[in-house]
């Protein structure tokens, strides 16, 4: 099983769907976004796939949740995911609560702990754990605008540039 993880898209409508259609081309049909979506447009830009949202400290409008549940069902918004993809035990969270992030690393239960929030690209190991952040796709900021796709049967972990818009 194939998964994209996305974060801080910031309301960046353009990067998000240039992500969705990178996503598209890869054939990956599940989608982990870590949090600072920002509005409900981005909600409706990824549409079609099955997406998991993580609150960030952005994520303020009281009408994102509402979209979210709306396109996605319930259960799919909250400031911690945690879920069983592909035979492996993830958390998706936001990562603005740093005790909850280390907390969740330092358990050793996860195969996989994903988050956002410093919007740079992570890919490390603690114990059996691996952290992945995307880095972002939208706010401010230098870095290269990015998503990951992982592979969850290989461990195979593509980090992809998004063509930088503001």
């Amino acid at each position: 099983m194939r998964i994209g993880i996305l974060s801080d898209t910031h309301d960046n409508l353009r990067n998000t769907t240039a992500a969705a259609d990178l996503f598209r081309q890869e054939g990956v049909q599940t989608l982990l976004h870590c949090g600072d979506v920002c509005g409900p447009a981005i909600v409706e830009a990824l549409h079609g796939f099955s997406v998991y949202f993580a609150q960030g400290n952005m994520d303020r409008v009281s009408s994102l949740g509402i979209a979210v549940e709306a396109l996605q069902g319930p259960g799919r918004f909250a400031r911690c995911h945690q879920l069983s993809l592909g035979g492996r035990l993830c958390a998706l969270l936001h990562g603005d609560q740093e005790h909850l992030l280390r907390s969740l690393i330092r358990l050793g239960d996860y195969d996989y702990v994903f988050h956002g929030h410093s919007h740079r690209r992570v890919y490390r190991r603690v114990g059996s754990t691996r952290i992945i952040n995307p880095g972002a796709l939208g706010g401010r900021g230098q870095d290269h605008r990015s998503v990951c796709i992982l592979d969850l049967e290989t461990g195979e972990t593509n980090f992809l540039q998004v063509t930088k818009h503001s």
